[in-house]
């Protein structure tokens, strides 16, 4: 079962992408086959101004991959690389049994995009 924050952003979506370009693009799993996370983020300055995801699979993706944008929003890239999953999963109160390696896609999803390796 979610927690009550994690539904939230299940039954009330936000941050859902894509971002226009020049956005950066950052992506974990394979778009198609399996559960993914695509995350765009727009950087301004020496911060990540906007994030935006979009997600194959189930609430507990949604409810990580949106999380994450919250959490990077305002930060800087140094400041979002210390993003780990324990975090993730400490401020959506944990995932479902079997459904931690969403909060491992979105981390790495953002990662992925803040490195611009896709």
């Amino acid at each position: 079962m979610l927690s009550a924050l994690a539904a939230d952003h299940v039954q009330r979506p936000r941050n859902v992408g894509p971002l226009a370009p020049p956005a950066r693009y950052g992506v974990s799993g394979a778009p198609g086959d399996g559960p993914w996370i695509e995350i765009w983020l727009r950087v301004e300055g020496e911060r990540i101004a906007d994030a935006a995801y979009r997600t194959h699979g189930c609430p507990a993706s949604i409810a990580s991959a949106s999380m994450v944008c919250d959490l990077v929003r305002g930060r800087t890239f140094e400041q979002a690389m210390c993003l780990d999953v324990d975090d993730l999963l400490a401020v959506l109160g944990g995932l479902p049994e079997g459904k931690g390696h969403l909060a491992d896609l979105a981390v790495a999803a953002l990662k992925s995009g803040i490195r611009g390796q896709s």
